[in-house]
């Protein structure tokens, strides 16, 4: 196996290019990026800190607005978010907000630094179904206003999708663990190995705390009834569990054929070059004008070499071979490979979680069902499907929570 799958891409910043990095910062009064962060994470006042050399401080900022500042700082899409409403880009270019972020978050682990503190207890008791990103940070919030927490998984470990998901040459499984120490020192209990509605029902978990938040993912992959019990297909969430498993240590085919224009899709092809595969060809149903893919995503893909055909979609396979037709060209292409890959989307499994999905989201105008009892945060409601997003979902589910269990009274 080649090990560039397990190293990660983007280097990091020294003392010396830090600073010239945050000197670039025009000092907006009105700080647009940080308008720009769904999370809040408030990247105006902690690339100021760093300018004047306060690294502490600018740790502290990002670390209480976004309990998975060094995660987001890996794999958030930041070129759609802070880095778009960033005023040096009239200029000449947005300022590296997500490297900056990422040698403050390194800073903080070296230095050992303990930022966030629970609050004094409260007496009440919050279960959590989900330890992905929104789960782990509406649990930090929770633990911030002093409720205890109880986080229920039904893997072996924590994380979700930052675990399970995104390959380790974006996200190291170091940070993830380290990101997730952090929760559990502040009280978190997790309780790994256990399915709601199998092992424990949802009335059980309502009789025993004060109210319940389902975190869960859209951590399944979507098949097309193209492809369905086709042995040479694999679906992008298989693929990316299997390689992140097994640290890249997986049979490979000579060649591999992947479907979608997504961030996922993008991790895909990636990995699969990465891990040693000499063709890797990638068709995408959106034109390059109108790509999915974060920016960052779709050139770390090109410059592994991998070919991507836009603006087709598949009507036939047979065998390894996939007929594709354009969407708007009379015109049709063949491509025959060992191994295709679908990254088409992901669906949720709200199995016996007693909520009401429709295509993929619980139709509720806040986080709270008509359980009271009952709210919900993660991909499974309105919102992004990003870590960032996640995080300002989790933000806000646990001060909705506050504020129904008289928090603020």
């Amino acid at each position: 196996m080649d090990n560039k799958y397990l190293e990660e891409i983007e280097s990091s910043y020294s003392m010396l290019t830090i600073m010239e990095e945050a000197e670039k910062c025009l000092l907006c009064l009105d700080a647009p990026c940080s308008k720009a962060c769904p999370a809040g994470t408030d990247p105006a006042s902690f690339i100021r800190s760093v300018r004047f050399r306060n690294f502490k401080g600018a740790a502290e900022t990002i670390r209480e607005n976004n309990a998975l500042g060094a995660i987001c700082a890996l794999v958030c899409p930041t070129e759609k978010y802070c880095e778009m409403g960033c005023a040096r880009s009239e200029i000449d270019k947005p300022i590296n907000i997500g490297g900056i972020q990422k040698f403050v978050t390194d800073f903080e682990q070296q230095t050992e630094m303990e930022i966030l503190k629970k609050g004094e207890a409260n007496g009440k008791k919050i279960a959590i179904v989900g330890s992905g990103p929104s789960g782990l940070q509406s649990a930090a919030s929770l633990l911030q206003l002093g409720y205890d927490v109880t986080v229920y998984e039904k893997s072996e470990q924590a994380g979700g999708y930052l675990r399970y998901g995104i390959p380790e040459y974006r996200l190291p499984n170091a940070i993830v663990n380290y990101e997730i120490l952090r929760i559990a020192n502040l009280g978190a209990e997790f309780v790994f190995g256990t399915t709601i509605g199998k092992d424990i029902t949802m009335d059980e978990l309502k009789a025993k705390f004060d109210a319940v938040i389902i975190a869960i993912g859209a951590s399944q992959g979507k098949m097309l009834d193209l492809f369905d019990n086709n042995p040479a297909v694999e679906t992008a969430v298989s693929f990316l569990s299997r390689a992140r498993d097994n640290q890249g240590n997986i049979d490979l085919p000579k060649d591999a054929l992947v479907i979608g224009g997504g961030d996922v899709a993008m991790d895909v092809v990636t990995s699969l070059k990465l891990l040693g595969v000499k063709h890797v060809t990638d068709v995408v149903y959106e034109e390059f004008c109108e790509f999915k893919a974060s920016k960052k995503e779709l050139e770390g893909a090109q410059n592994q070499g991998v070919t991507i055909i836009d603006g087709y979609y598949p009507v036939a396979v047979k065998d390894n071979t996939v007929t594709f037709k354009h969407r708007h060209l009379n015109n049709e292409l063949a491509i025959e490979a060992e191994k295709i890959i679908l990254a088409v989307g992901q669906v949720v499994d709200p199995s016996n979680l007693d909520i009401e999905v429709e295509n993929n989201k619980v139709l509720t105008s806040g986080y709270q069902t008509d359980d009271k009892k009952v709210f919900v945060t993660g991909d499974i409601v309105h919102g992004d499907m990003t870590v960032v997003w996640a995080v300002k979902k989790g933000k806000e589910v646990a001060a909705e929570i506050h504020e129904f269990l008289g928090g603020n009274n």
